[in-house]
């Protein structure tokens, strides 16, 4: 019984493992697919006439975007985000196998102190290294990505007095910024120039990144288009609050080490 155990757990691991990586690979393809699919219905749209094949169309879509919401859970279970693939350090099919190995050495470790039962720890220890890998990934790119929108901003509202468009200025940001604020931007700029409204881009930029500072920044933008105001001004307001509070949580760290020093 002690030997079955760990050897049973074992293929589930790996089974999960398997199941893991067919779900990310075909994810991937669908992702694929819909870009393509697309863009062909951007050229072909004009002459796109209803039918039995535009039926079958659609519930070939319904089928994919329900296989791709399963998909997405799955990945969700291991702390990992399709959309920002490009932005992780080590691709999925290394971190997945590492967290397991990890998983198994510190169950090793465990054996000592709680028996056999160490075992059954082997899947949530799988699932807490991989979530904790991409949670410090995601943790590490929200603050980049806040430490680096006031001078964003500070860009914006530049371009912005010498008279050019926002959608410009928007795409400058996109060009002269580092990583992670110039994916952002270009996303934005790439969004709008498909035809995209720039409120619903700022929106679904805002959610994407779970910023309150991105949602304040959709807002505002968003108004004033709507009702005109004095943008750079609420901009510039809004890259110094930044600047304000990354400057008292610096303050804030370095009070806290002097006490532990002390």
């Amino acid at each position: 019984m002690n030997l079955s155990l760990p050897r049973l757990l074992l293929a589930a691991c790996l089974l999960l493992m398997l199941l893991a990586a067919s779900c990310m690979a075909v994810l991937r393809a669908q992702q694929r697919e819909q870009r393509f699919a697309e863009r062909v219905r951007q050229v072909i749209q004009p002459h796109l006439r209803a039918s039995r094949l535009g039926m079958a169309h659609r519930t070939k879509v319904a089928l994919s975007g329900t296989l791709q919401s399963l998909i997405r859970r799955v990945a969700w279970l291991f702390g990992f985000k399709p959309e920002r693939e490009a932005s992780y350090p080590l691709r999925w099919f290394v971190v997945v196998p590492l967290a397991l190995m990890i998983s198994w050495i510190a169950v090793h470790l465990l054996l000592g102190l709680i028996g056999s039962l160490a075992h059954l720890l082997l899947p949530v220890g799988w699932l807490f290294f991989s979530r904790r890998f991409y949670g410090w990934c995601n943790d590490r790119r929200s603050e980049r990505l806040y430490l680096q929108f006031p001078d964003a901003l500070g860009m914006i509202v530049r371009t912005v007095r010498v008279g050019i468009p926002v959608t410009e200025a928007i795409r400058t940001v996109a060009r002269e910024s580092v990583w992670p604020t110039s994916i952002e931007f270009g996303l934005l700029s790439d969004q709008v120039a498909i035809g995209v409204s720039l409120e619903d881009a700022l929106r679904e930029m805002a959610d994407r990144n779970s910023l309150a500072e991105y949602q304040f920044f959709a807002t505002a933008l968003a108004l004033q288009s709507q009702t005109g105001g004095g943008l750079t001004e609420t901009l510039e307001n809004l890259a110094e609050v930044i600047r304000k509070r990354v400057q008292l949580r610096a303050r804030a760290h370095a009070l806290a080490s002097e006490a532990r020093t002390s």
